[in-house]
């Protein structure tokens, strides 16, 4: 079996291999450098774990596994062009590199490049492969919704975020762990504890990035830091301050909220300093450790020997302790 870092490297080399050839060149530029960009490739990295839980030899899941970087990849790029996103992975946007038009074409091609990517299945899992993503990719749109409504509101309830972000992070991930398993013939009730697993990490996960955009190194996490709350985000972390704080406090971060022109540096430290003052970071910190624990209970269930899930919970561990 493949631990997690050599399953991204399998990633990478396969993805380094794609060509795109096809005209006009414009159009694919912005894909090939999107693509190029690597990082942990969380969801093919899961596609091919989950198989690999299952068979040996994973080389027909590489095509399938590339579709949900690729799809992932879609996603991103529209949401930088919806948040007005300079830096992505420590490098230029491709909405900043290339213009809001090229963005939203060339994510556009993506989508596509993703379905004629987990076409390379055989034509008895296709049909039930192709039902769970498609599904998938309406639950995104769904949470991308939420996302923006929320940014309009100043009364989302936790339990709405959580919901928001089953939809717009987790489902990806459970769908590329349960696919991971559909195509690799695993057994009904495996299926199941796979996607809850992928399910709650992704909420872990996503909270993990809330905590991250307001307490990492800038240098190690790859974007600028305090992005969400200069755009009005509703995180958990702003969730949880607002439910939390005074009514002086409360009022200060309206605000904030309602200017149109601000001092970024001064509205992140005004926001960080009411996060520490709540305690917000500690909360947040132990909702993701809650999450992780349920992981560990969804992996036990799966019905393989521990050798077999090893690398699983090696990643999770990996994710779990990405820097702060």
């Amino acid at each position: 079996m493949y631990n997690w870092e050599e399953t991204r490297d399998l990633v990478n080399e396969f993805i380094d291999k794609l060509e795109f050839e096809r005209e006009p060149r414009e159009l694919y530029a912005p894909i090939r450098y999107t693509l190029s960009q690597s990082g942990k490739r969380v969801r093919p990295v899961l596609f091919i774990m989950a198989y690999n839980m299952y068979k040996e030899c994973v080389d027909e899941a590489l095509y399938p596994a590339v579709a949900m970087e690729t799809y992932h990849n879609y996603t991103l790029i529209h949401d930088d062009v919806m948040d007005r996103a300079d830096i992505r992975r420590g490098k230029p946007t491709v909405c900043a590199k290339w213009g809001d038009t090229a963005a939203i074409l060339s994510g556009d091609t993506m989508f596509v490049l993703a379905y004629e990517f987990l076409s390379h299945v055989p034509a008895d899992k296709l049909p039930s492969m192709l039902s769970l993503f498609t599904e998938t990719a309406k639950e995104i749109g769904d949470g991308q919704q939420y996302d923006l409504d929320f940014e309009k509101r100043d009364d989302v309830r936790e339990e709405e975020y959580l919901e928001m972000i089953r939809l717009k992070t987790s489902v990806l991930l459970a769908a590329s762990l349960k696919l991971g398993g559909m195509l690799a013939g695993a057994p009904e009730e495996d299926l199941k504890n796979l996607y809850a697993y992928g399910e709650t990490m992704g909420m872990a996960f996503q909270l993990q990035d809330d905590l991250l955009d307001v307490y990492a190194d800038q240098s190690l996490f790859g974007k600028k830091i305090g992005g969400d709350i200069c755009c009005n985000k509703k995180t958990f972390l702003l969730i949880t301050a607002m439910n939390l704080a005074s009514a002086e406090q409360l009022a200060a971060m309206k605000e904030w909220m309602e200017k149109t022109e601000f001092n970024e540096e001064e509205k992140i430290a005004y926001f960080t300093s009411v996060y520490n003052k709540l305690g917000v970071k500690e909360i947040c910190e132990k909702r993701i450790q809650e999450l992780f624990a349920k992981c560990d209970d969804y992996i036990a269930r799966i019905s393989l020997p521990e050798e077999r899930k090893a690398s699983l919970k090696e990643f999770a561990n990996s994710i779990l302790n990405r820097n702060l």
